[in-house]
């Protein structure tokens, strides 16, 4: 039985020694693609540093990857979450939005985030400073109703 133990052990970690050569894609993509989005929605310097640490990461095309995202099968687990919340909102691609998904999305930001759906405890685990604090919450409370707001005024008006 020890016998077996030991193969699939050494099995094990040569798969894993294997694993290291091949990765997932990552994403870095260009900090300027959040720009049609900052322009657009103008957050405060407060309520922009919050979105840089708590949300960008996962919900743009430019994640700031930490020294193990490196170590395989880790950065596939790591690949899926960015991948998942790209697809629920990426604010790199905010140009591309219509004026009513845009709305929504500014909408659900609120919800999730007062819900503490936002940001996920997996990323909280290495990013305490993404936890949110009732003043960084109402900061994004406040940005987003304005933000809507300005962006209905706007889809209004005459061209």
């Amino acid at each position: 039985m020890m016998k077996i133990l030991k193969k699939i052990a050494v099995l094990a970690l040569i798969v894993l020694v294997i694993l290291q050569f091949f990765g997932p894609e990552k994403n870095e993509g260009d900090i300027a693609d959040l720009q049609p989005f900052l322009t657009e929605t103008n957050p405060s310097a407060s309520v922009q540093a919050t979105l840089k640490v708590a949300c960008f990461d996962c919900h743009s095309s430019n994640t700031e990857y930490p020294w193990y995202s490196n170590i395989e099968p880790i950065s596939y687990w790591m690949n899926d979450h960015v991948k998942h919340g790209k697809e629920e909102l990426n604010f790199s691609e905010w140009s591309t939005y219509s004026w009513k998904r845009k709305d929504h999305k500014l909408e659900e930001v609120i919800e999730e985030i007062e819900k503490g759906h936002m940001p996920i405890d997996s990323y909280l685990w290495t990013h305490s400073d993404a936890e949110l604090t009732e003043t960084q919450i109402e900061e994004i409370r406040d940005w987003v109703k304005t933000s809507r707001a300005v962006m209905a005024l706007k889809k209004d008006a005459p061209q």
